[in-house]
């Protein structure tokens, strides 16, 4: 690991070209986003830098899913149309599925679709639901997801999902039909400059301006999207493009010097081991040593379980992070950060050494920076250059892939079995005693379903395997506190953006990516109804998603906060029909039933767990509304810019 050289400043890209009817523009546009913007400084006081390292070199092939060998459809010398040319490059990418929704700008490249033996189209109710969907595939494989829109209203229904898959590094191809070209900037039916409205948002996007590009743009984008730090990648194509005929060129070179030129080695070598030797030789000092890892680690969970193996050090995940190390293992604290566990949050509290491998401090975990770690000597291992030092500052940092540092570490520490003495007893004695002292846990109220013990439920009768996704809120929570996970992308939630309406139709990219697991969506009724027409999606694909919804009538986790902060006083959080509040309304069963999906309401705690047996045991999709008390609250709790000695692990809607 070397010392980075000056870094470029990257802050200029293209902003806009003009367009008027007499243009006929012959090139195409290309915008580099937020993960690429480097920056060296620190928003603390100058200082001396602690020991780190960047990783910079051109990187390995990300081609795993490619096929190894391509039949065209055509011959070599055929012309064919740019959406045929868009179809085939994907093909070429090895994508098989694709979520796109159909519309003026966007039909060219639908016709292509049906034209093709390889790509399936799983049609979403609206084009939200499309891009999460593409990012539950994303979440669930690791692979690149695909959503396609047209212009317009079609293009800006993306948002939402483009911006989640950007705070949460996930591979996405967005592909959108955009009017003609002589048209764009005459405000036209449907008309909207994508480019611009993601600009911030996307890790980088394209506006194509030759139909010779597509093959070249194409492979950039499902690289981009694929390497470095994970995100979005927009490419906007006009509908004369699409129509166009071009005899494509397979063999044009990507064009990304300066992009390829920072990305991490696949490898490291003997000169860059001082870094890793330090972070050996802090492990061996410390007494009280923490493993604060993250969504970064979902590609490294061997490596990962492998260092704990030979260092016997305590692991607390973040939301993102869940599943990267098995929840069941005696060294796992669970979750740490606001609704994390109390053992977590202590054993970072009161840690000597915090190694941060693939996280990024966000405020949800830190809580009061200054007081985060405050004992602790920091090790921030990290991807993206842009996070080191962005919020705390570490001690010793390596910028790099997280797979490739720990292969790293755990080479050191098998060849030094016997001289790296390692004996953190008495630590994991101390956490044990938080363990017995503050368990997850949670009370009963008569025949009322707590929605803790739903989960509970459902994790015994799934033995942990299920791939799970959520909306956003109290069940999220509930969720990532009492359902074990037990291995990397079987958690998919809205994180860093905490989109509600992400959990259905991620379950539906699962469902697609995954045939043959269990997904469960576990959502609440405030997320759930954002997206509900993707129930239609799941019945018509005769996709086997099971639902199972938390269901408290209210904005449960804004209830929460009501009745903490706001004398419980109610600001439209209340969801059912305040004419008749002892009705369950609306009635999801009769959403199901519209959509000819078989579904079934509990209410009583004795009957839960045959109820989510028949769930389970029903072939295909599946809907369980499950009646839960509004007064519960997510425990335990930090606040909003508190520290661990601020947290709350007692009180409820009853007696907050």
């Amino acid at each position: 690991f070397t010392k980075p050289n000056k870094i470029p400043n990257l802050q200029s890209s293209i902003y806009a070209i003009p367009f008027s009817n007499s243009l006929k523009p012959t090139s195409s546009s290309s915008i580099l986003r937020r993960p690429l913007q480097i920056s060296s400084s620190s928003s603390q006081s100058p200082k001396p830098k602690p020991p780190s390292a960047t990783i910079t070199q051109s990187p390995s092939s990300l081609t795993d899913d490619k096929p190894s060998s391509f039949v065209s459809r055509f011959s070599p010398e055929e012309p064919r149309k740019g959406c045929d040319v868009l179809v085939e490059a994907l093909e070429r990418e090895g994508v098989t599925d694709v979520f796109a929704y159909p519309g003026g700008a966007s039909m060219e490249i639908h016709q292509a679709l049906t034209r093709s033996n390889i790509i399936r189209n799983v049609l979403p109710r609206h084009e939200q639901g499309g891009v999460f969907a593409a990012e539950g595939y994303a979440r669930a494989t690791g692979r690149v997801g695909v959503c396609i829109a047209t212009s317009g209203p079609g293009a800006t229904n993306l948002v939402s999902g483009l911006a989640d898959a950007l705070l949460d590094s996930v591979p996405l191809v967005a592909i959108t039909g955009q009017v003609p070209r002589r048209m764009i900037g005459t405000d036209a039916f449907q008309e909207t400059p994508i480019v611009e409205v993601t600009r911030s948002i996307t890790k980088h996007n394209y506006l194509v301006l030759d139909v010779e590009d597509i093959p070249r743009i194409v492979k950039e984008a499902f690289f981009l999207a694929n390497s470095g730090r994970p995100g979005p990648v927009l490419i906007d194509i006009p509908k004369d493009i699409q129509q166009q005929l071009v005899v494509p060129n397979w063999e044009q070179p990507i064009k990304l010097g300066g992009y390829l030129s920072r990305l991490p080695k696949p490898t490291y070598s003997a000169n860059e081991e001082g870094l890793l030797d330090q972070i050996v030789r802090l492990v061996g000092e410390s007494k009280r040593p923490v493993l604060y890892t993250g969504g970064g680690c979902l590609n490294s969970s061997e490596e990962l379980r492998k260092f704990v193996e030979l260092t016997g050090i305590p692991v607390a995940s973040t939301l993102m992070g869940l599943g990267a190390f098995p929840c069941t293992d005696d060294l796992s604290l669970h979750m740490l950060g606001m609704h994390g566990t109390v053992y977590a949050n202590y054993a970072v509290d009161k840690a000597d050494l915090l190694l941060a491998f693939g996280v990024r401090f966000d405020d949800r975990v830190t809580g009061k920076l200054e007081a985060f770690a405050s004992r602790a000597k920091i090790v921030h291992i990290d991807i993206d250059f842009a996070e080191i030092g962005k919020n705390k500052q570490p001690h010793v940092s390596i910028c790099g892939d997280v797979k490739v540092a720990l292969q790293g570490l755990n080479k050191i520490l098998e060849s030094r079995k016997g001289k790296v003495k390692l004996d953190f007893s008495n630590w994991r004695e101390e956490l044990n005693e938080q363990k017995k002292k503050f368990p997850l846990s949670f009370k009963t109220f008569g025949d009322a379903i707590p929605p803790q013990y739903a989960i509970q439920v459902l994790d015994e009768l799934t033995k942990g395997d299920a791939v799970v996704s959520t909306g956003v809120g109290q069940h999220q929570m509930w969720a990532a506190q009492f359902y074990k996970y037990r291995n990397p992308r079987q958690w998919l939630t809205s994180g860093g953006l905490g989109a509600m309406g992400f959990g259905l139709p991620a379950a539906i990219g699962a469902a697609v990516a995954r045939p043959d697991a269990v997904v469960v969506d576990i959502d609440g009724d405030g997320s759930f109804i954002m997206n509900v027409q993707e129930l239609a999606t799941i019945r018509v694909e005769n996709l086997p998603v099971k639902i199972m919804l938390l269901n408290n009538q209210h904005l449960g986790m804004v209830v929460q906060w009501e009745d903490r902060f706001y004398k419980a006083n109610r600001a439209h959080t209340y969801l059912g029909n305040p004419s008749n509040s002892s009705e369950i309304f609306p009635d999801m069963l009769k959403f199901a039933e519209a959509c000819d999906i078989p579904a079934a309401r509990v209410t009583k705690v004795s009957d839960l767990r045959a109820a989510i047996q028949t769930m389970l045991d029903t072939p295909g999709p599946y809907l369980l509304d499950v009646i839960v008390p509004h007064q519960e609250h997510v425990l335990p709790m930090i606040p909003s810019g508190a520290a661990f000695k601020d947290t709350i692990t007692e009180g409820d809607g009853r007696r907050a």
